[in-house]
């Protein structure tokens, strides 16, 4: 393994920046870490009210509009009258809510569970965790498309089998970083284990989110049970499920921004029994994201998951297309677009946001500029573990809507779709709640890396010494293959 000198020595740029960023975090805690705290909560100050206000408004809105869609049904028929404006769209046979209400407390329990045991068994045995949710969600993508088929839902069934083939293909194209990935997510595992008060938050937010939950598939159940046509009520559904995923995800970054606050305060203080470590540091975590910082939280949300998800893609396929130039051209532009939107859109903004309390794009480019700065973008790009946490995510939630699905696949055959494909956003958001507490430690160790390589070796030196490692591997590779492009491109001697 590397030892701090010569993995300085690996690269000038980088080396020289975190000696800088060393000097500069070795001046704070050997005499100034209170006065800078001090200074930070002074220079703390609200951002991004503007979508602080539409989410609050978005939230009392599909409140209200919940509440109404489903005591229109609920134990009387068209109780607020409701169908006179609808009657326009009408063609279904009219239920009542409490008939399909039953379901979704079903997904909300399947999907509870789920989140508690995979962080549960996560604690015990990571790796093989991991493991498992690489590759069976390729497996059950291809068993859910089998059903559909056999369903006669065709269309549903070539999306779940494009899904499979897409999983398959991603898989083998990043199956050379698993090693890395996995080591970094038992690192962070077991970090977050040693703080168990960062699993109660976790729990906390997980009641809030069954609280909302049960308001929210109180209208979708009152939308499945109304006597809107097939397309209204599936236009009316996706609507809602945007809102709730647009709700759970802001729940979930807001554990992201608490648990970062307390594993970026454990690392830089050396440990959380260090006696500079705040008494009140959670207290302060929590209250900085449910106040100042709320409003970046809510911005990030809107589109950071989609964002990542494409980039985690276009990655993993560009770098097996090979020396096929036409489509390496066609795949560059989109790389180099969706990397421009990162730049303003990226996880690691959140523990700028707890840490310094800064928007949220000044954030996310702060933290994207500190990569590349010190080159540890190299790393972060290397590493697939917030792709390995969606697999994980993602799996969650299609067991959740297969248990919904099937349930009302028995009973009712025309609403089984609707019923399993909003129940998995459920399970979605449930699982994605507990995944979010290891994602948030993996983005404050790179931040800590990032920022000053011995906050990492302070707190597990043989882990600093694979990531210092890996890191001038990843640096070496890319000075070859720019090398490679130099040379191919250069024109021909007889010329």
């Amino acid at each position: 393994m590397m030892e701090s000198p010569s993995y300085s020595s690996s690269s000038s740029e980088f080396g020289s920046v975190a000696t800088a960023d060393q000097n500069a975090a070795q001046s704070v805690r050997s005499g100034g870490a209170s006065e800078a705290a001090t200074t930070l909560e002074q220079s703390r100050g609200w951002h991004d009210v503007f979508w602080l206000g539409v989410f609050v408004i978005h939230l009392i809105a599909l409140g209200f509009l919940m509440g109404v869609l489903g005591l229109n049904r609920f134990k009387i028929e068209n109780r607020l009258n409701i169908d006179k404006h609808t009657s326009r769209i009408s063609g279904n046979k009219a239920g009542l809510t409490e008939t399909y209400w039953p379901l979704y407390a079903a997904a909300g329990g399947v999907g509870t569970v789920l989140g508690l045991s995979w962080l549960l068994l996560l604690g015990f045995q990571a790796t093989h965790m991991m493991k498992f949710s690489v590759h069976i969600l390729t497996t059950y993508l291809a068993v859910i498309s089998v059903l559909c088929f056999w369903a006669e839902q065709f269309f549903w069934g070539v999306a779940f089998a494009i899904g499979a083939a897409l999983q398959f293909l991603y898989v083998i194209a990043v199956i050379d970083r698993l090693p890395f990935t996995m080591l970094v997510l038992q690192k962070a595992v077991k970090m977050v284990w040693n703080l168990p008060e960062v699993m109660r938050v976790a729990h906390a937010f997980t009641l809030l989110v069954l609280l909302w939950m049960a308001l929210w598939s109180f209208g979708a159940a009152g939308v499945v049970a109304s006597s809107m046509d097939h397309g209204g009520r599936w236009w009316l559904l996706v609507a809602l499920s945007v809102s709730l995923f647009w709700t759970g995800a802001v729940l979930c970054n807001t554990v992201h921004v608490i648990v970062s606050g307390m594993v970026f305060h454990v690392l830089f203080h050396g440990g959380r029994e260090a006696a500079s470590v705040p008494v009140n540091s959670l207290l302060k975590s929590i209250q900085y994201a449910l106040t100042t910082s709320l409003g970046s939280i809510c911005y990030g949300s809107l589109f950071t998951a989609a964002i990542r998800t494409l980039r985690w893609k276009i990655r993993g396929f560009r770098s097996k297309i090979g020396n096929n130039e036409c489509l390496l051209c066609c795949v560059d532009f989109l790389f180099h677009l969706v990397e421009t939107l990162v730049r303003f859109f990226n996880k690691y903004a959140y523990v700028q946001i707890a840490v310094y309390g800064k928007s949220f794009n000044h954030s996310a480019r702060d933290a994207w500029e500190l990569f590349q700065s010190t080159g540890v973008e190299a790393l972060v790009a290397y590493d697939c573990s917030g792709a390995v946490l969606l697999m994980g995510t993602v799996f969650g939630g299609l067991i959740t809507g297969t248990c919904s699905g099937v349930w009302a696949w028995i009973k009712w055959r025309d609403r089984a779709l609707m019923i399993g494909s909003t129940s998995m956003l459920m399970g979605m958001v449930l699982v994605g709640l507990a995944m979010v507490v290891v994602e948030s430690a993996v983005t404050s160790i790179y931040i800590c890396y990032a920022e000053d390589p011995l906050l990492i070796q302070r707190w597990d030196a043989e882990f600093f010494n694979q990531m210092s490692e890996t890191l001038h591997q990843r640096l070496q590779h890319r000075s070859a293959r720019s090398r490679e492009v130099l040379t191919h491109n250069r024109p021909s001697d007889h010329i």
